[in-house]
């Protein structure tokens, strides 16, 4: 049990998010209302809030179903890591099913809940209960047609709850033009939380929302939140403030010819990088370098592809000599692979989430961002891109992102470089020009914020052995490290590839 930012107690949900956007839970000692349409996932929220009960705080639940029985809520939720039948044998669950049919209850003459209140509250005290949930409310009222009886009943029962002191969620289906098929339950819940499940171009989302919250502050906005084999995860950044910390340290940018044209060095450890170029100008080979880099100051990666396989990109990076096997072998980096269209912005921005809470990585790298432009607008985009920024910076987790362009001239922007170029703080343009019936790659800085930088247009090649910039140190003399040879390579450079 928390207090929040006022006198009120609240009773921590477990679930990831949820707490931080209610600020601490739910009411305690009161009813709360989760309702949305078939599917929304309200049931597995409502068990997630009695198994966290149970696992993380020591308080006992009873699940009173009127729509599944017992055994089939147990093989239900056994997917999702919930293991109801130890809960049970330990005492610290009761799941009461209570059959409603509905031709019984309409041959009835008088109808009310006298007997599921006795019920309830043999189950509560049992095993000394202080989470509840009532799976789905609808049920109890299927054939009553007095509606002044109806709404006797559901204040009459939401009362009872209050005086039993007991921190209660109670499922609802939502009607055509109220929350709630019969629109009274919103009204009488002290918290009332709305799951939506909405299919956009073919891509699905679920969004959460807190209605109403009676004495406590909340999140107003909506937040897309996850299913997964964990149950439910919640996004609740929409609200983030630039207040992360910044530091002062520079990180390699892997590449050591890339370095010189930083004055620092290379880039502010924490802050967001972004290169840009169109269609085979080494926008990966650059990144999987940052990777190497990384990894070899024995720093974990994220590297999310969208367009390669792990396999896919290990082997095309070997051909270049970036080794990138034995980091994935020793689990310093992690590539997650997926298309773009698999889910939308929100719920990728929601499993990076997860694999940074999970992972725990100091850098994390996409490639590319701009094939997110497909499934969302100009201002989704921006949105979901800003909240992403916020969250690596608030983690002080190194990003590199790569953006696709098309050939245009120079001064052209595309709708991916107006989206995130303000919010970044290094961008580097890479190009890729015929001249004199040679595609010829060359590089420059647009912008590195808090740092010098060479403003000078370099041209590179893609080698056997990697990348070389040209003329990116002037030596004064033959060197014979292997290393500064690196940097600078002669025009007719051997082992060019296009």
């Amino acid at each position: 049990m928390k207090q929040g930012n006022n006198i009120l107690l609240k009773t921590p949900t477990g679930v990831d998010g949820l707490d931080e956007i209610t600020g601490g839970g739910v009411p305690h000692g009161r009813p709360t209302l989760i309702c949305g349409s078939a599917g929304s996932g309200k049931t597995i929220l409502a068990i997630q809030f009695l198994v966290k009960g149970i696992t993380e705080y020591n308080e006992p639940g009873v699940f009173m179903s009127f729509e599944e029985s017992a055994i089939d809520l147990i093989q239900n939720v056994r997917s999702l890591g919930f293991d109801l039948e130890k809960s049970i044998a330990q005492k610290q669950l009761k799941i009461d099913y209570i059959r409603v049919e509905r031709s019984e209850i309409q041959e009835t003459g008088e109808y009310d809940l006298e007997g599921l209140f006795i019920r309830l509250n043999h189950a509560i005290d049992s095993i000394g209960a202080k989470r509840v949930v009532l799976d789905t409310i609808e049920s109890l009222f299927s054939g009553l047609n007095n509606t002044a009886i109806l709404r006797s009943e559901i204040r009459r029962l939401f009362q009872w709850l209050r005086q039993k002191g007991v921190s209660t969620i109670i499922t609802g289906e939502r009607g055509e033009t109220s929350l709630t098929r019969q629109g009274l339950e919103e009204y009488v819940s002290d918290c009332v939380i709305l799951l939506d499940f909405r299919v956009i171009d073919q891509i699905a989302t679920r969004r959460l929302r807190i209605v109403k919250y009676r004495g406590s502050t909340h999140g107003t906005n909506e937040y897309p939140f996850l299913i997964d084999e964990n149950g439910v995860s919640v996004l609740p950044i929409t609200s983030l403030k630039l207040t992360h910390t910044t530091s002062a340290e520079i990180i390699s940018t892997g590449l050591p010819a890339l370095n010189k044209l930083f004055n620092g060095g290379g880039y502010y450890r924490g802050t967001c990088t972004l290169i840009t170029g169109s269609t085979g100008t080494a926008k990966t080979i650059l990144a999987a370098y940052f990777a190497l880099g990384s990894c070899r100051r024995k720093e974990k990666v994220l590297y999310f592809s969208f367009e390669e396989s792990p396999d896919q990109l290990v082997r095309n990076m070997a051909s270049v000599g970036l080794n990138l096997k034995p980091y994935v072998k020793s689990k310093l980096l992690l590539i997650h692979s997926s298309r773009p269209s698999l889910h939308g912005l929100e719920m990728h921005l929601l499993s990076l989430h997860k694999y940074i809470l999970e992972f725990k990585p100091q850098t994390v790298i996409i490639d590319p961002i701009s094939s997110l432009i497909t499934i969302g607008s100009r201002g989704e985009v921006r949105a979901m891109l800003a909240r992403l920024m916020d969250t690596l910076k608030m983690h002080q987790i190194s990003a590199l992102f790569t953006s696709l362009t098309h050939e245009q001239p120079i001064n052209y922007t595309t709708l991916t470089e107006e989206v995130i170029s303000s919010l970044v703080d290094t961008w580097v343009k890479l190009r890729n020009e015929e001249r004199k019936k040679v595609r010829v790659r060359s590089l420059y800085i647009e912008k590195s914020r808090g740092m010098g930088h060479s403003s000078e247009i370099r041209d590179f090649i893609v080698t056997d052995e990697g990348i070389r910039i040209k003329n990116a140190i002037m030596p004064t003399k033959q060197s014979k490290n292997t290393s500064e040879q690196n940097q600078a390579v002669p025009e007719n450079g051997s082992n060019y590839k296009s």
